[in-house]
């Protein structure tokens, strides 16, 4: 994982927001999957720093929050 201001997103990055999110504000999440990493971002900070996890890193990372 990394977080890096200075790091340059890939401009066609399609990003979305979880399904967890609220509509009355809050901590909410973006991401964005790239064939190199998945990006996440917080959505009330768009120019803010995003964390870049390695694709296999965030699988695991999702389907452990998944479990019951």
């Amino acid at each position: 994982m990394s977080a890096d201001r200075t790091r340059k997103e890939p401009a066609d990055l399609t990003w979305r927001k979880s399904g967890h999110s609220g509509t009355s504000g809050g901590e909410c999440v973006e991401v964005a999957a790239a064939p190199e990493a998945v990006h996440v971002r917080d959505s009330r900070d768009r120019r803010g720093p995003v964390l870049h996890f390695p694709a296999d890193g965030w699988a695991a990372f999702v389907s452990y929050t998944a479990k019951p």
